[in-house]
């Protein structure tokens, strides 16, 4: 595989950022034209580097999905384990509530964004903080990996239909600390 130049890289990342702003806002429904604009580059920059709207579309869920893998790798060390895993915790769904197609891609497990790997990381990668804040006796130790996506995926459904409903999410948050019964 040939390597980016540095220009084509820079743009890359502009249709990116726009797509993802884009596809927030609107939907699948925004033209490529508009992104085009969006990113300050041209309809031809956006076809070169993606395809098609569902290429374009693939690749902004995967680089959100690798940034929340890469964040929890980054915490992974964090000098409070249970306070990195709440934060961290919370943040996902703030950030990921705001983008369907984030929510939908978090939700799947056989879809695009788990084919390309990056859904795996981001089990490893959560499921070692997970691992470190039980260790630490933060998070109640009956909670493994596939309880904590399930939770995810539960309370991104109640931001999407319930939005403001912050409460909600601190309710599932206090059940997953550990107490004396578990």
């Amino acid at each position: 595989m040939e390597k980016m130049r540095a220009d084509a890289r820079r743009n890359r990342a502009k249709v990116l950022a726009a797509a993802e702003e884009a596809f927030a806002a609107d939907g699948l429904a925004v033209p490529l034209d508009d992104i085009a604009r969006l990113a300050g580059v041209g309809a031809g920059t956006v076809y070169r580097h993606f395809p098609s709207k569902e290429a374009l579309f693939q690749a902004v869920v995967l680089e959100r999905i690798e940034q929340f893998a890469e964040e929890a790798r980054a915490l992974a060390t964090a000098d409070n384990p249970g306070e990195a895993f709440f934060d961290y915790f919370v943040r996902v769904i703030k950030q990921a509530s705001l983008n369907r197609a984030i929510c939908d891609a978090l939700a799947e497990t056989s879809g695009h964004a788990f084919k390309a790997g990056a859904g795996d990381d981001f089990r490893t990668a959560y499921g070692e903080l997970l691992r470190r804040a039980q260790a630490a006796g933060a998070v109640r130790t009956d909670i493994d990996g596939d309880d904590l996506r399930a939770l995810i995926v539960g309370c991104l459904a109640v931001e999407r239909y319930a939005p403001g409903s912050e409460h909600l999410v601190r309710v599932v948050v206090d059940g997953l600390r550990a107490s004396a019964g578990n």
